[in-house]
């Protein structure tokens, strides 16, 4: 027979491993319940036009995303630019999109549906303004454009807005001081080749894919836009005009157009927005995916790869959501 001391002393070793591992079991529990959970859900991004940025971009940054978070499924549509994303989003019938800043203020000035609900994730890469047109043309400033066809972007895009306020700050009227041509990047390369476009205006991140094939198989001129446009803007009232800035076209961001000339123009910023009713955790792994993504994306799509984390987290004239600020603070060296 056991003695019965041991069998006591038994007894209580089992009690205290129990009571161990019982408490060991609780702390798993809490520390797992305290890990972010991964996003899970279905997601619509509105892109844009055909053969632009935001298009190449956004077939690219879905492909990292289901790699990233493949609880999220992420569905693309096409459209017209800047101002209809800023609307899907707005209204919700899309989850998140890029939309230039200049192109939100105004949303926002407007008072259009939705407007307080825009929040920012992140700031990403530039649009440069790019007037083209053949190297034939005797078009060398604004000023010449008037009596000329001119594509100026579909209604809904960035780009008409930006046609609109450039035309206008030159003296010409962008409905009768031109035949206005609302075509975008897809279809205005072949109206100009065909001679049915004298010029057409751009905004994109450098180089545009779309130009630099139409540079290389077609003799263009990129038409300088010069400092004193951008202070004709910016005397305006309207407050979304600041956020353009003089910049230059560096001369190897379309070498065939440019033969080693920097063009000057100006720029605005991309903003990555989405609204105050999208989750947070789906919202901070989100704008993980598009700030890791860079490298990877910039590869094919160079823009991409001017996306800083220093400068990302600026999406004025938008606060930042909730699950970006929380992103940006798991970052903070």
């Amino acid at each position: 027979m056991v003695p019965l001391p041991y069998r006591i002393s038994r007894r209580r070793a089992l009690q205290g491993s129990a009571a161990l591992l019982l408490v060991f079991g609780v702390l798993v529990w809490w520390l797992m319940s305290m890990r972010p959970s991964s996003p899970s859900g279905s997601i619509i991004f509105s892109t844009g036009v055909k053969n632009g940025v935001y298009q190449r971009y956004g077939v690219l940054l879905k492909e990292d995303l289901a790699r990233g978070m493949p609880n999220v499924s992420i569905r693309l549509r096409t459209s017209e630019g800047s101002q209809e994303n800023i609307t899907r989003v707005a209204t919700g019938d899309a989850d998140f999109t890029v939309a230039t800043a200049d192109a939100v203020a105004k949303y926002i000035q407007d008072g259009r549906p939705g407007a307080d609900r825009l929040r920012g994730c992140a700031r990403l890469y530039d649009d440069y303004v790019q007037l083209i047109t053949p190297k034939t043309s005797g078009i060398r400033s604004t000023a010449d454009l008037k009596g000329k066809r001119v594509g100026v972007g579909q209604e809904r895009s960035g780009v008409r807005l930006i046609a609109d306020r450039i035309l206008t700050a030159a003296g010409i009227d962008p409905q009768t001081g031109i035949t206005p041509v609302p075509a975008g990047i897809d279809t205005v390369p072949g109206l100009l080749e065909r001679d049915e476009l004298d010029a057409f205006f751009w905004s994109g991140g450098l180089p545009t894919e779309a130009i630099r094939q139409l540079s290389e198989r077609f003799a263009v001129r990129l038409v300088p836009l010069d400092a004193a446009l951008i202070t004709a803007l910016h005397s305006s009232d309207e407050t979304a005009l600041r956020y353009y800035r003089s910049a230059e076209m560096p001369a190897d961001a379309y070498p065939a157009a440019q033969e080693g000339t920097a063009v000057p123009t100006f720029a605005v910023a991309n903003l990555l927005i989405t609204t105050d009713e999208t989750g947070a955790a789906l919202t901070e792994g989100f704008t993980r995916r598009v700030i890791d993504s860079r490298d990877g994306i910039g590869k094919q799509v160079h823009p991409a790869q001017l996306v800083d984390l220093r400068t990302a987290i600026y999406t004025d004239p938008l606060p930042l959501h909730e699950g970006a600020k929380h992103y940006y603070r798991s970052v903070k060296p």
